[in-house]
Protein backbone atom coordinates (compact mmCIF):
# COMPACT_ATOMS: atom_id res chain seq x y z
CA UNK A 1 0.00 0.00 0.00
CA UNK A 2 2.97 2.18 0.76
CA UNK A 3 4.36 2.10 -2.78
CA UNK A 4 1.06 2.16 -3.97
CA UNK A 5 0.47 5.85 -2.32
CA UNK A 6 4.15 7.00 -3.04
CA UNK A 7 3.46 5.77 -6.73
CA UNK A 8 0.54 7.76 -7.31
CA UNK A 9 2.17 10.92 -5.38
CA UNK A 10 4.58 10.96 -7.78
CA UNK A 11 2.31 11.22 -10.62
CA UNK A 12 0.13 14.07 -9.01
CA UNK A 13 3.46 16.01 -8.74
CA UNK A 14 5.03 15.11 -12.31
CA UNK A 15 1.36 16.10 -13.70
CA UNK A 16 1.26 19.52 -11.70
CA UNK A 17 4.60 20.35 -12.84
CA UNK A 18 3.10 19.58 -16.34
CA UNK A 19 0.31 21.68 -15.46
CA UNK A 20 1.66 24.83 -14.06
CA UNK A 21 4.79 25.10 -17.54
CA UNK A 22 1.28 25.36 -19.42
CA UNK A 23 -0.10 27.65 -17.22
CA UNK A 24 2.90 30.11 -17.46
CA UNK A 25 3.56 29.44 -21.22
CA UNK A 26 -0.16 30.40 -22.29
CA UNK A 27 0.38 34.00 -19.99
CA UNK A 28 3.11 34.28 -21.69
CA UNK A 29 1.77 33.46 -25.11
CA UNK A 30 -0.86 36.65 -24.50
CA UNK A 31 1.93 38.82 -25.23
CA UNK A 32 4.14 41.10 -22.97
CA UNK A 33 2.92 40.65 -19.26
CA UNK A 34 3.69 44.81 -19.08
CA UNK A 35 1.19 45.62 -21.77
CA UNK A 36 -1.45 44.23 -19.00
CA UNK A 37 -0.17 46.74 -15.96
CA UNK A 38 -1.02 49.50 -18.18
CA UNK A 39 -3.59 51.84 -18.24
CA UNK A 40 -5.68 52.73 -21.94
CA UNK A 41 -3.98 55.76 -23.33
CA UNK A 42 -1.04 55.88 -21.53
CA UNK A 43 2.58 55.12 -22.60
CA UNK A 44 5.57 54.06 -20.50
CA UNK A 45 9.06 55.76 -21.56
CA UNK A 46 11.74 53.48 -22.58
CA UNK A 47 13.23 53.45 -18.89
CA UNK A 48 9.96 53.03 -17.27
CA UNK A 49 9.23 50.21 -19.63
CA UNK A 50 12.92 48.44 -19.04
CA UNK A 51 12.62 49.20 -15.44
CA UNK A 52 9.07 47.37 -15.41
CA UNK A 53 10.19 44.31 -17.13
CA UNK A 54 13.11 43.98 -14.66
CA UNK A 55 10.74 44.40 -11.77
CA UNK A 56 8.86 41.13 -13.26
CA UNK A 57 11.68 38.77 -14.20
CA UNK A 58 11.50 39.70 -18.06
CA UNK A 59 15.17 40.72 -18.37
CA UNK A 60 15.98 36.61 -17.58
CA UNK A 61 15.64 33.61 -19.50
CA UNK A 62 11.89 31.95 -20.08
CA UNK A 63 13.47 28.90 -17.92
CA UNK A 64 14.71 31.17 -14.87
CA UNK A 65 11.00 33.36 -15.23
CA UNK A 66 9.37 29.86 -14.80
CA UNK A 67 10.92 28.66 -12.03
CA UNK A 68 10.50 32.28 -10.49
CA UNK A 69 6.71 31.91 -11.29
CA UNK A 70 6.56 28.42 -9.95
CA UNK A 71 8.68 28.64 -7.01
CA UNK A 72 6.21 32.07 -6.08
CA UNK A 73 3.34 29.78 -6.92
CA UNK A 74 3.93 27.17 -4.72
CA UNK A 75 4.29 29.98 -1.41
CA UNK A 76 0.89 31.15 -2.22
CA UNK A 77 2.28 34.32 -4.25
CA UNK A 78 0.16 34.31 -7.80
CA UNK A 79 0.51 38.07 -8.16
CA UNK A 80 -1.62 41.04 -7.52
CA UNK A 81 -4.59 41.02 -8.98
CA UNK A 82 -4.94 43.72 -12.08
CA UNK A 83 -8.39 44.11 -11.81
CA UNK A 84 -8.59 44.27 -7.90
CA UNK A 85 -5.14 45.48 -6.68
CA UNK A 86 -4.57 42.55 -3.90
CA UNK A 87 -2.97 40.04 -3.45
CA UNK A 88 -4.75 37.33 -5.87
CA UNK A 89 -4.58 34.28 -3.47
CA UNK A 90 -6.67 36.08 -0.68
CA UNK A 91 -9.54 37.10 -3.05
CA UNK A 92 -9.20 33.34 -4.14
CA UNK A 93 -9.85 32.40 -0.69
CA UNK A 94 -12.66 35.06 -0.08
CA UNK A 95 -14.42 33.15 -2.54
CA UNK A 96 -14.03 29.52 -1.96
CA UNK A 97 -16.50 28.81 1.16
CA UNK A 98 -19.43 29.95 -1.46
CA UNK A 99 -17.62 27.29 -3.77
CA UNK A 100 -17.70 24.43 -1.45
CA UNK A 101 -21.06 25.15 -0.10
CA UNK A 102 -22.48 24.74 -3.35
CA UNK A 103 -20.73 21.89 -4.38
CA UNK A 104 -20.90 20.20 -1.20
CA UNK A 105 -24.51 20.18 -1.14
CA UNK A 106 -25.24 19.22 -4.99
CA UNK A 107 -22.57 16.37 -4.30
CA UNK A 108 -24.89 15.14 -1.76
CA UNK A 109 -27.55 15.06 -3.56
CA UNK A 110 -26.28 13.61 -6.51
CA UNK A 111 -24.61 10.86 -4.82
CA UNK A 112 -28.04 9.87 -3.03
CA UNK A 113 -29.99 10.49 -5.97
CA UNK A 114 -27.61 8.34 -8.71
CA UNK A 115 -26.67 5.42 -5.81
CA UNK A 116 -30.82 5.46 -5.60
CA UNK A 117 -32.19 5.81 -8.25
CA UNK A 118 -29.30 3.28 -10.17
CA UNK A 119 -30.47 0.48 -7.63
CA UNK A 120 -34.11 0.68 -8.15
CA UNK A 121 -33.99 0.89 -11.52
CA UNK A 122 -31.90 -2.60 -11.88
CA UNK A 123 -34.17 -4.09 -9.50
CA UNK A 124 -36.87 -2.88 -11.29
CA UNK A 125 -35.51 -3.87 -14.72
CA UNK A 126 -37.73 -3.11 -18.04
CA UNK A 127 -40.23 -1.60 -16.10
CA UNK A 128 -41.81 1.76 -16.27
CA UNK A 129 -39.77 2.65 -13.25
CA UNK A 130 -36.38 1.29 -15.10
CA UNK A 131 -37.26 3.32 -18.35
CA UNK A 132 -38.05 6.31 -16.32
CA UNK A 133 -34.37 6.54 -14.07
CA UNK A 134 -33.26 5.70 -17.45
CA UNK A 135 -34.61 8.62 -19.13
CA UNK A 136 -33.84 10.64 -16.07
CA UNK A 137 -30.06 9.70 -16.64
CA UNK A 138 -30.25 10.19 -20.10
CA UNK A 139 -31.32 14.34 -19.93
CA UNK A 140 -29.24 15.16 -17.07
CA UNK A 141 -26.15 13.75 -19.34
CA UNK A 142 -27.20 15.07 -22.39
CA UNK A 143 -28.76 18.50 -21.95
CA UNK A 144 -25.78 21.01 -21.51
CA UNK A 145 -26.15 22.73 -17.66
CA UNK A 146 -26.74 26.14 -18.73
CA UNK A 147 -29.94 25.25 -20.84
CA UNK A 148 -30.85 23.00 -18.21
CA UNK A 149 -30.35 26.12 -15.65
CA UNK A 150 -32.49 28.20 -17.61
CA UNK A 151 -34.89 25.60 -18.13
CA UNK A 152 -35.58 25.42 -14.38
CA UNK A 153 -35.38 29.47 -13.75
CA UNK A 154 -38.10 29.68 -16.19
CA UNK A 155 -40.09 27.09 -14.96
CA UNK A 156 -39.88 27.71 -10.82
CA UNK A 157 -39.18 31.26 -10.60
CA UNK A 158 -40.72 32.99 -14.04
CA UNK A 159 -43.86 30.97 -14.72
CA UNK A 160 -44.62 29.67 -10.75
CA UNK A 161 -42.14 32.26 -9.17
CA UNK A 162 -41.78 30.25 -6.17
CA UNK A 163 -37.69 30.25 -6.29
CA UNK A 164 -34.90 32.69 -6.47
CA UNK A 165 -33.07 33.18 -9.45
CA UNK A 166 -29.76 34.51 -8.27
CA UNK A 167 -27.29 35.23 -5.47
CA UNK A 168 -26.04 33.67 -2.80
CA UNK A 169 -29.01 33.86 0.61
CA UNK A 170 -31.53 31.26 2.64
CA UNK A 171 -31.69 27.43 1.53
CA UNK A 172 -34.32 29.03 -1.04
CA UNK A 173 -31.38 30.52 -3.25
CA UNK A 174 -29.56 26.80 -3.17
CA UNK A 175 -32.63 24.63 -4.57
CA UNK A 176 -31.89 26.15 -8.59
CA UNK A 177 -28.08 25.60 -8.87
CA UNK A 178 -27.73 23.28 -6.68
CA UNK A 179 -30.64 20.40 -8.54
CA UNK A 180 -28.63 22.21 -11.89
CA UNK A 181 -25.19 20.56 -11.16
CA UNK A 182 -27.04 17.44 -8.96
CA UNK A 183 -28.85 16.28 -11.99
CA UNK A 184 -25.65 15.96 -14.22
CA UNK A 185 -23.81 13.67 -11.25
CA UNK A 186 -26.33 12.05 -10.04
CA UNK A 187 -27.51 11.13 -14.01
CA UNK A 188 -24.12 9.20 -14.13
CA UNK A 189 -23.90 7.65 -10.97
CA UNK A 190 -27.58 6.06 -11.83
CA UNK A 191 -26.63 4.79 -14.88
CA UNK A 192 -22.86 3.25 -13.82
CA UNK A 193 -24.47 2.05 -10.47
CA UNK A 194 -27.45 0.40 -12.91
CA UNK A 195 -25.26 -1.57 -14.96
CA UNK A 196 -22.80 -2.67 -11.97
CA UNK A 197 -25.59 -3.53 -9.97
CA UNK A 198 -26.55 -5.79 -13.19
CA UNK A 199 -23.86 -7.34 -13.72
CA UNK A 200 -23.89 -8.38 -9.79
CA UNK A 201 -27.21 -9.77 -10.11
CA UNK A 202 -26.11 -11.82 -13.13
CA UNK A 203 -23.13 -13.65 -11.38
CA UNK A 204 -23.05 -17.19 -9.86
CA UNK A 205 -22.85 -16.42 -6.45
CA UNK A 206 -25.90 -14.89 -6.58
CA UNK A 207 -27.54 -17.19 -8.11
CA UNK A 208 -26.82 -19.78 -5.35
CA UNK A 209 -27.63 -17.10 -2.87
CA UNK A 210 -31.38 -17.08 -4.21
CA UNK A 211 -31.14 -21.18 -4.96
CA UNK A 212 -30.69 -21.75 -1.30
CA UNK A 213 -33.98 -19.35 -0.15
CA UNK A 214 -31.84 -15.63 0.60
CA UNK A 215 -34.91 -13.61 0.21
CA UNK A 216 -34.76 -10.50 -2.14
CA UNK A 217 -33.87 -7.90 0.01
CA UNK A 218 -31.00 -9.72 1.48
CA UNK A 219 -28.96 -10.91 -1.46
CA UNK A 220 -29.43 -6.73 -2.97
CA UNK A 221 -28.26 -5.18 -0.18
CA UNK A 222 -25.82 -7.16 1.89
CA UNK A 223 -24.64 -9.23 -1.11
CA UNK A 224 -24.32 -7.41 -4.41
CA UNK A 225 -25.10 -3.94 -3.82
CA UNK A 226 -22.22 -4.12 -1.27
CA UNK A 227 -19.80 -5.31 -4.73
CA UNK A 228 -21.45 -3.14 -7.05
CA UNK A 229 -20.88 -0.29 -5.54
CA UNK A 230 -17.18 -0.16 -5.80
CA UNK A 231 -17.01 1.51 -8.80
CA UNK A 232 -19.45 4.01 -8.30
CA UNK A 233 -18.30 4.90 -5.15
CA UNK A 234 -14.75 5.78 -7.04
CA UNK A 235 -15.95 7.51 -9.52
CA UNK A 236 -17.99 9.87 -6.29
CA UNK A 237 -14.19 10.72 -5.49
CA UNK A 238 -13.38 12.27 -9.04
CA UNK A 239 -17.05 13.92 -8.92
CA UNK A 240 -16.46 16.01 -5.91
CA UNK A 241 -13.51 17.35 -8.18
CA UNK A 242 -15.81 17.88 -11.08
CA UNK A 243 -18.13 20.02 -8.93
CA UNK A 244 -15.27 22.26 -7.07
CA UNK A 245 -13.66 22.92 -10.64
CA UNK A 246 -17.08 22.54 -12.86
CA UNK A 247 -19.35 25.41 -11.22
CA UNK A 248 -17.92 28.05 -13.76
CA UNK A 249 -21.83 27.83 -15.75
CA UNK A 250 -23.84 27.27 -13.19
CA UNK A 251 -22.05 29.92 -11.04
CA UNK A 252 -22.26 32.61 -13.96
CA UNK A 253 -25.96 32.09 -14.82
CA UNK A 254 -27.51 31.89 -11.15
CA UNK A 255 -24.98 34.91 -10.37
CA UNK A 256 -23.10 32.64 -7.23
CA UNK A 257 -20.73 34.58 -5.97
CA UNK A 258 -18.12 31.84 -6.06
CA UNK A 259 -14.85 30.67 -8.13
CA UNK A 260 -16.41 30.15 -10.99
CA UNK A 261 -17.88 33.61 -11.41
CA UNK A 262 -14.67 34.86 -10.23
CA UNK A 263 -12.49 32.77 -12.97
CA UNK A 264 -15.35 34.30 -15.99
CA UNK A 265 -14.33 37.51 -14.67
CA UNK A 266 -10.92 37.37 -14.18
CA UNK A 267 -11.05 35.99 -17.93
CA UNK A 268 -12.96 38.67 -19.46
CA UNK A 269 -10.49 41.20 -17.35
CA UNK A 270 -7.90 39.94 -18.86
CA UNK A 271 -6.85 39.68 -15.00
CA UNK A 272 -3.77 36.83 -15.47
CA UNK A 273 -2.75 36.77 -11.93
CA UNK A 274 -6.47 35.84 -11.01
CA UNK A 275 -6.66 33.86 -13.52
CA UNK A 276 -3.23 31.67 -13.42
CA UNK A 277 -4.06 31.42 -9.70
CA UNK A 278 -7.15 29.53 -10.27
CA UNK A 279 -6.17 27.44 -13.01
CA UNK A 280 -3.61 26.13 -10.56
CA UNK A 281 -5.80 25.21 -7.45
CA UNK A 282 -8.71 23.95 -10.08
CA UNK A 283 -6.06 21.61 -11.49
CA UNK A 284 -4.74 20.60 -7.11
CA UNK A 285 -8.15 20.19 -6.44
CA UNK A 286 -8.92 17.91 -9.13
CA UNK A 287 -5.53 15.87 -9.27
CA UNK A 288 -6.21 15.77 -4.72
CA UNK A 289 -9.24 14.08 -5.20
CA UNK A 290 -8.33 11.40 -7.89
CA UNK A 291 -5.84 10.49 -5.53
CA UNK A 292 -8.67 10.13 -3.00
CA UNK A 293 -10.95 7.90 -5.84
CA UNK A 294 -7.16 5.89 -6.24
CA UNK A 295 -7.25 4.98 -2.61
CA UNK A 296 -10.84 4.35 -2.05
CA UNK A 297 -9.98 2.07 -4.92
CA UNK A 298 -7.62 0.23 -3.42
CA UNK A 299 -8.90 0.38 0.03
CA UNK A 300 -12.20 -1.61 -1.28
CA UNK A 301 -10.83 -3.63 -3.56
CA UNK A 302 -7.34 -5.49 -2.43
CA UNK A 303 -6.13 -7.09 -6.00
CA UNK A 304 -5.71 -3.64 -6.84
CA UNK A 305 -3.32 -2.92 -4.40
CA UNK A 306 -1.36 -6.82 -5.07
CA UNK A 307 -2.00 -6.19 -9.17
CA UNK A 308 -0.06 -2.68 -8.57
CA UNK A 309 3.13 -3.63 -5.74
Amino acid sequence: MVRFLARRIIYMIAVMIGISMIVFGLSRLTGDPRLLYMTQGTRWSQEVWDARGRELGLDKPMVVQYLVWAGNAVQGDFGDSLWHKRNSLRIIIEKVPATIQLSGISYLMAVVLGVTLGTISAVTRGSFIDIGVRSFALVGQAAPPFWLALILIFIFAVHFDILPTSRRGDWTHFVLPATTLAWLGSAGLARLTRSSLLEVLDSEYIKLARAKGVSTSKVIFKHALKNALIAPLTVAAILLASFLTGTVVVETVFAWPGLGRLAVDATKNNDFPLVTGITVIFAAMFLFSSLLADLLYAYIDPRIRIYDS
